[in-house]
Formats: C-alpha cells, sequence, structure tokens
C-alpha cells in the first residue's frame, strides 16, 4: 500500500521507537515497530484493597483469579465501554504493561506511544487517556481513532482519497465508521458490545437452562461459537439455581447464537444509521470494496451475515480481528501524519 503499510524501513523503524496501544474493554494489545505483538492479555488487574494503586497481577493472571479471588484482593477492570473509568487503576495499569514489554535497550528512556481510542470518545475521555500514557512513562502520546487502526492494521492507507466503511465490534463499545483522505465522513457507535453478549448468555443460561455460571465460563461459551459446524455442543458448568448444587448443561452452538442474536441484532440496528449520513459521492466507494469489520466480536457466529443483510453490502472480516487495531496504532508511530490528520 501506497507509504503507509511499509515495514522495511529499518531505519525509519529505528526512528520511530515506542509503543502502539490498543487499550481495550477486554484486552490490551501492545505492538512495536521492530518486534510487532508483543503483549495480548485480557484487560484486567488485580490490586490489594489496602493498595489499589498497585497491580499484583496483570493481564492473563489476573483474568484467571476472576471469581475466586481471595479476600483482601480485587479484580479490577480499568476500562469500561472503551474508556476509562478510573484513572488511578489505569495508571497503575498501563505502567505495568509498558514495563513489561519495554525492551532492555529501552530502559532509563521514555517511549512514545500511539494509543487507539473510540471514534466517539469525548474530549474529556481523550485528554484522560493521554494523562494515563504520561503517568504510565510514556514521553509523547498521540492518540488514534479505534476504526482507522483497525483499517490501517489491514493494509487500508487512510489517506488515500477513497472512502471505507470500517465496523469495530470490540468488549466496550460498537463502531461503524466511513473514512476518507484523512477525515471520518460518518460515524455511529453504542455501547452495546462483547460485554453485553457476555450477559446476554449468562441471562439466557438462568432463565432457560436454571443454572448460575461465573463470568469468565459464559464468556467461554460465547467465544466458543464461531467457526463451529451446525450441531457442535459446548458444556457449560454451573451452580443449580434452584438447588444449589453443582451440574452440568450441554448447549447446542446453534442455540448460542440464538440467545446472543437479541443483542448482536441490537447492534447492527444502531450502526446502519451511519449510512444515512454517508455522501452520496462515497456510496459508489463503500459498494465496490464492502464493509471491513474488526474487533472480537466479528468471529461470532452469525454476526457477518446479520452485518450483510443490514447493510446490503459484501462483508469482509479482519485475518487478525483481534489485534489489528494494535497493528495499525503501531504503524502509526512511523506514520505521524495519519494521528495528525484524525486528532481533530
Amino acid at each position: 500500500m501506497s507509504g503507509i503499510r511499509s515495514r522495511g524501513n529499518r531505519a525509519k523503524g529505528i526512528r520511530a521507537k515506542g509503543v502502539g496501544i490498543d487499550l481495550g474493554t477486554a484486552n490490551t494489545v501492545v505492538g512495536t515497530v521492530d518486534d510487532g505483538i508483543v503483549l495480548n492479555e485480557p484487560s484486567v488487574m488485580l490490586v490489594r484493597d489496602k493498595d489499589p494503586t498497585k497491580a499484583v497481577a496483570i493481564g492473563k493472571a489476573a483474568r484467571d483469579i476472576v471469581g475466586r479471588t481471595p479476600i483482601g484482593i480485587s479484580a479490577v477492570r480499568p476500562m469500561r465501554d472503551g474508556v476509562i473509568v478510573d484513572l488511578e487503576s489505569a495508571q497503575a495499569f498501563v505502567s505495568a504493561v509498558v514495563k513489561r514489554v519495554a525492551p532492555r535497550r529501552w530502559y532509563g528512556l521514555r517511549p512514545k506511544g500511539v494509543i487507539a481510542v473510540p471514534a466517539g470518545a469525548t474530549p474529556l475521555e481523550r485528554r484522560a487517556l493521554i494523562e494515563v500514557g504520561h503517568e504510565a512513562g510514556l514521553r509523547k502520546v498521540g492518540l488514534i481513532p479505534e476504526p482507522v487502526a483497525g483499517a490501517l492494521g489491514c493494509g487500508i492507507n487512510p489517506m488515500e482519497s477513497r472512502a471505507h466503511l470500517i465496523v469495530d465490534i470490540g468488549g466496550g463499545t460498537s463502531e461503524v465508521t466511513a473514512l476518507c483522505f484523512g477525515g471520518i465522513l460518518s460515524h455511529r457507535s453504542c455501547r452495546l458490545a462483547g460485554d453485553e453478549l457476555t450477559d446476554a448468555l449468562y441471562q439466557y443460561l438462568r432463565t432457560e437452562h436454571k443454572i448460575v455460571v461465573g463470568e469468565l465460563t459464559a464468556e467461554r461459551a460465547k467465544v466458543g461459537s464461531p467457526g463451529t459446524t451446525e450441531g457442535h455442543s459446548l458444556v457449560v458448568e454451573g451452580r443449580d439455581a434452584v438447588t444449589g448444587r453443582a451440574r452440568l448443561v450441554t448447549l447446542d452452538t446453534d442455540e448460542i447464537v440464538d440467545a446472543l442474536r437479541p443483542t448482536t441484532t441490537a447492534i447492527v440496528q444502531t450502526l446502519t444509521a451511519c449510512l444515512e449520513d454517508l455522501p452520496a459521492q462515497a456510496i459508489g466507494d463503500v459498494m465496490a470494496e464492502g464493509l471491513l469489520v474488526v474487533g472480537g466480536g466479528s468471529m461470532l457466529r452469525g454476526v457477518s451475515q446479520l452485518l450483510e443483510d443490514a447493510f446490503g453490502l459484501p462483508v469482509k472480516t479482519a485475518d487478525r480481528p483481534l489485534t489489528c487495531v494494535a497493528e495499525g496504532a503501531t504503524a502509526c508511530l512511523s506514520h505521524p501524519e495519519v494521528v495528525a490528520a484524525y486528532s481533530n
């Protein structure tokens, strides 16, 4: 792709030392110019109640303790709906992330950082992210809208004079953004996304099967459904809502899809309004290319077909839907003109 996706210029990569961060509600993904993706972990942190500003564990190590944390230790999620909910915990989390990924040759330096942010984030939410990045030890912090970063991570040049339509279904927000020539043409977002899908499955199991499951169990059942064939079954363990005893339930994959359909339909209906604001001249570009779907929600069975039916456009799913946003943010370290264009 012309001028944006090049990774062959080693000298440019050396000048662009830093990290690209997708600080998501569900997962945090970090990349560097030289090494690519260097961290992909759940956005969860364990803290002691007596000192909530210091991380005991982060990522998968912390996520595995959710639902079974000892007395005096709490599991904290610094992000909700794609934005910071608590500055102190977010600073502690990002500081721990930067410390983990910073190579030894960076010790004593303050690396640059580009952080992906929801396109619909408010100025206050954006300032909070910049403050967190500085407090975590980043020397200079740039922000890039997540759909733009996702497009860039998939090889699309967001500076070209051609319109592209990107759908990002993450853990906390779902967004659809039309972009062209360094600017956003139209945008819609909703606070229904992966977390609400997990909660929908939790409520379905409690109502229809009378079984209470943990958050991790509901999450695993939800993400266990993509790519499987009809009739594939999953075994879910939990507590009987009536007797209180341990019980197993076998779910057909199609049943999981049906349980999630009301939420996925609500997400898609909200996003289709983006087309109403799209300039007529851009419709031809979008019809020719279709829309690109990124984020973990894109991997759920039935989502692509729902989007295709609702938008009336061909749908392409990113090859690396969980990491392409961080890859795009990392690419921005070498192409600050993209950050400058989309920071307005």
